[in-house]
């Protein structure tokens, strides 16, 4: 018991180095005010809080980075209608900064007026918001072959923002991009390239630049350009009849495909003008026989064209009498019906004669095992197998 009441001392000592120690790295403990960075959206509004857990009725005091006093408790010092008092009491000093501009970046001070004062810093970072993104280069309308370079730029981010390229909502890998400071040294114009090889796929495609930032979390900033390619015509001509047979009714159409585009189209017959406009109509971009007969047979020519260049196509018509086709097709099922038998008969050859050589290889193999037991190779099991089965015989013929 007497040691116990010895060892309280030491405990009481111990206890109070321990709250010493603690004092000395716990602001709260200390006394001294508690503060937290704060980053906000430049055009928002910042509050800016100050606590202290022990106050006996000392003033609080925040001041900007100008050490210029904004309110000492809850006395405003400062004109500046952007700041305003949100609360003011003897353990906490809460201010608004409404309308945050990029000047107001920088480390604000909350003082504890006591002996000696007490200080804590809070470090207010403002985020500088994009512009919307302008895209140049952009020639309209672009020739197929052209070589071109689009340049997407924004300005004003803090810090300085990224530019994704898209080719109809596709993302773009590989651009390059660059940055600079602004004259008021706080923010960065950004630019990106991209290169284009034009070809006619590229006709009314989007290419989107978009802007990533961080003071961007609901609306997007992004600019759109759809590029217009001029290229010459692409000509095929497409059929209704894949057998055309005298009486029937045939359409030739002249499918082109250009920009602008190659209208009207232009019908040739082995080279010269059609011979027969009664019975072979031209309608925009297609020639339409009303009635086919062998007159009609020869090479029909389409042609069309823009200020780019022109591009033809022929088709090669020749018209089959109904009765000739009907002969051809009993032909040809004649021809399918012969070979079809032979096929089968084919077929049945093969698994009868499949089914011989494995029933024959079964037979040999039973006979080798059979003789197998004294004979030194496979054609004298055989013989002996042959012979044994004999002899076998023979034994059964006496016995009966």
């Amino acid at each position: 018991m007497d040691s116990l009441f010895l060892n309280i001392p030491s405990f009481l000592y111990l206890l109070s180095l321990f709250l010493s120690f603690f004092s000395v790295y716990d602001p709260v403990l200390r006394g001294y005010p508690l503060v937290q960075n704060m980053t906000v959206t430049e055009g928002g509004t910042a509050n800016m809080t100050c606590r202290v857990a022990y106050n006996d009725n000392t003033s609080l005091q925040w001041s900007n980075p100008a050490q210029q006093t904004l309110f000492f408790g809850d006395k405003k010092a400062l004109r500046d209608n952007r700041i305003e008092l949100v609360r003011a009491s003897s353990s906490e000093l809460t201010i608004s900064i409404s309308d945050v501009m990029l000047s107001d970046e920088g480390m604000y001070t909350c003082s504890l007026f006591t002996m000696p004062v007490r200080t804590a810093k809070a470090y207010l970072t403002v985020l500088g918001v994009p512009e919307k993104p302008e895209i140049d280069g952009l020639t309209k309308p672009a020739m197929e072959g052209d070589h071109i370079t689009l340049t997407c730029m924004t300005q004003g981010s803090k810090p300085a923002a990224d530019l994704r390229w898209f080719r109809n909502e596709k993302e773009i890998k590989g651009t390059q991009r660059a940055k600079e400071v602004n004259a008021s040294g706080k923010t960065f114009t950004v630019r990106s390239s991209l290169q284009l090889h034009v070809d006619r796929n590229d006709d009314g495609v989007a290419y989107t630049c978009k802007v990533d930032h961080v003071a961007l979390t609901q609306t997007p900033q992004q600019a759109t350009e759809v590029l217009e390619v001029h290229y010459a015509p692409r000509v095929e001509i497409v059929n209704s009849l894949a057998v055309p047979q005298e009486g029937q009714y045939l359409k030739l159409e002249c499918v082109s495909k250009g920009n602008p585009s190659p209208d009207p189209v232009k019908w040739t017959k082995d080279g010269a003008e059609l011979p027969d406009l009664d019975r072979m109509i031209v309608e925009g971009r297609e020639l339409t026989f009303t009635s086919l007969n062998k007159t009609d047979n020869g090479t029909y020519r389409c042609e069309a064209g823009n200020h780019l260049g022109t591009s033809s196509a022929e088709y090669v018509l020749y018209v089959y009498d109904p009765n000739a086709v009907g002969q051809h097709g009993t032909d040809h099922a004649l021809i399918g019906g012969v070979v079809a038998v032979v096929v089968f008969v084919t077929l049945c050859l093969i698994i009868v004669l499949g089914r011989y050589l494995a029933r024959h290889k079964g037979t040999y193999l039973t006979n080798e095992a059979k003789g197998a037991d004294d004979a030194p190779d496979a054609d004298t099991a055989i013989i002996n197998a042959e012979g044994n089965h004999a002899h076998a015989e023979e034994k059964k013929e006496y016995f009966i």
